[in-house]
Formats: structure tokens, sequence, C-alpha cells
């Protein structure tokens, strides 16, 4: 692979990986409020630096759609992601033809599923030059260049690395014709958690640092910014809270006996402690010799913050990955 001054022929910056741990205290206890406004002024820095090192190892260690997902009890991994995607569509009433906008599109996994779920045409939007490289590819492979080209604009777990909601909602609120539907699927920390408590607000803080997110913001806050943008809500629910009796985290915890199908023992397996440290150390080795960028392994150490965080986040209730709001611009 062509690396030129520590910048790589698919996007990806060296420079940009190495610095991504430096916007975030060690020490949670130790960020201030001066740490928290670097990370919204550079969150472009923020979040290109964290999918710079990490998409290889979301493509390796989840799958080529980055997010999460209900379960229901023997349904496999890949289903239930689909099946995620599929909701959100049937939600917003996609039909076949429409032309659709998919805000922080990663790999392209969503979209590819989603355009063929509804037969519908979609346009993916993305500020990092490495994911846009790798979704092109997969669209191409699998022969959907055609259908992955605004009645509708949709984001899965992505708007939160946005500096404010208000922002990304009413760039979305432009882009959409009157009447159009925006359906999302948002990032929050719950409105049980309360940031003047010190356990929770490290909370939050660990879930920045594990997954690129200059700013974690309470669920009431995402609601109040798409109303203030202009935006009529018709649907909201977190569906964290539906009573599962696999939940959404289960393939963090590395518990093998919680694996659905055969299959998903390997996916499970990955993330016991057997499984990350055999990883890292390929994954250290091949940074070694060139083949991932320099910087790759911090982002795997956040990774493994993530990790631990995320599950707490569930388990406590303080977190939810997937508040769903469908939302409608007015005809007028």
């Amino acid at each position: 692979m062509a690396i030129e001054n520590g910048k790589h022929a698919d996007g990806r910056e060296d420079s940009r990986i190495q610095n991504y741990s430096k916007f975030w205290q060690k020490d949670t206890a130790k960020e201030a409020t001066e740490h928290n406004e670097n990370r919204l002024d550079s969150y472009t820095d923020v979040v290109n630096g964290y999918y710079d090192g990490a998409t290889d190892l979301y493509e390796w260690g989840w799958a080529q759609s980055f997010h999460f997902s209900r379960f229901y009890k023997g349904e496999s991994f890949s289903a239930s992601l689909a099946r995620h995607e599929h909701y959100l569509a049937h939600n917003m009433s996609i039909k076949p033809g429409m032309r659709v906008l998919d805000v922080g599109c990663g790999v392209g996994g969503p979209a590819r599923e989603i355009a063929q779920f509804a037969d519908c045409n979609i346009v993916g939007l993305n500020n990092n030059d490495f994911q846009i490289g790798r979704a092109r590819k997969y669209t191409k492979k699998m022969g959907l260049e055609g259908q992955v080209t605004f009645a509708k604009v949709y984001a899965i777990e992505a708007t939160v690395h946005a500096p404010t909601w208000e922002g990304v909602y009413g760039e979305i609120f432009k882009v959409l014709k009157p009447g159009g539907i925006f359906g999302v699927y948002e990032w929050c920390m719950t409105d049980a958690w309360d940031p003047s408590i010190p356990n929770h607000k490290a909370l939050a803080h660990e879930i920045e640092l594990g997954n690129g997110i200059p700013e974690m913001r309470s669920l009431r806050l995402a609601r109040d910014a798409l109303k203030n943008v202009g935006f009529d809500i018709l649907h909201e629910e977190d569906l964290a809270e539906r009573p599962d009796e696999v939940k959404w985290y289960y393939p963090l915890e590395g518990d093998l006996s919680k694996a659905q199908t055969l299959w998903d023992y390997f996916m499970v397996w990955r993330t016991t402690w057997m499984g990350i440290f055999i990883m890292h150390g390929v994954m250290w080795i091949m940074e070694l010799i060139g083949f991932l960028p320099k910087g790759t392994m911090d982002v795997a150490e956040a990774l493994k913050v993530a990790q631990t965080s995320l599950i707490k986040g569930g388990q406590t209730k303080l977190f939810t990955p997937m508040y769903l709001v469908v939302s409608k611009k007015p005809s007028n």
C-alpha cells in the first residue's frame, strides 16, 4: 500500500490515528470544560482519527454494519443487524424507487441492506475518505452501484459524532423535501443519567473515548433538537427499554453460553479475554510490519474501553444506542 508522508493511498493518515487518544485525559476525573470544548472544535480530527484506526477492527470484529441491534432468542447476529435496518426502513415507509440519504454511511453495510430490502436508491454521506472507499468497493462487488446513488433521510448511530445535534439535524432538515421523513437510531445517555454524579459523568467520558465521540448528550436533548430545527416527531421509542431476554450488548460480553447460533460462537469468542489477547497480538504484528497504520493499537486499546463502558451503560440503563425517532418536515 502506497504511503506518502504518513498518508495512505486509501485515505487514512497516521498522524490522525496517533493523535486520537490525546483528545482525552487518561484520568476522567481530570476532564475539564476546555477538554470537552477542544474535542467539539476538533470533531473532524477526533472522528476521522478514530475511524481511520477502527474501521478495519470493526469489520474484523463486528460486521460491515457498524451498529447494535435487538435480538430474539435464537436469532443470529447477522439476521439481527439486518432486521434492525429493516425495522427502520419500515417505520420510515421507504418504498421502491425512492431517493434516500444515509447520513454517516460507514462502509455502506446498512445502505446495501436497505437498498435490497426496499428496492430504493440510496446516497451515502460520510466525511471519512477511507470508509467511502470501502463502501464503493463492497457496493460494486454486490452489483448495487446503480441503487446506492431525497424524500427520506436516515442515520444509524452516526449523528452522535456531530458537535451539536441542532447543527446536523438542521442540515438534514434543509435537504429534505417538504413532507419528507427523517429516521434515526441515536446514541444517547438516557434520562436516568445525571452528569452531576461522578460515576455517571465518568461513564459518558469512557463511551466518548472508546467510540470517537466528541460529547455524549442526553436523550432529552436529541428530542429537543429535532423540534428546535422544525421537525414534527411522528414516533419515538428507546428500543433498549424493550424487555428482551437477549440484551443488545450481549455480543460484547464475551460469554460463549449466550451465543445464539453456531457461527455466533466465533463472533462472541472475539470478545473473550483470549480472543482479545490473540487479536491484539495479531494487530500488533500487523502494525509493526506496516500492514496497519501507526497508531492502530492505540485505537484498539480505546475499543477495550468501549467494550466495558457500553456493557456498563446497558446494564445500568444509563446509555442507549437505539433511541428511535421518526420525524417529518412540515409540508408548508
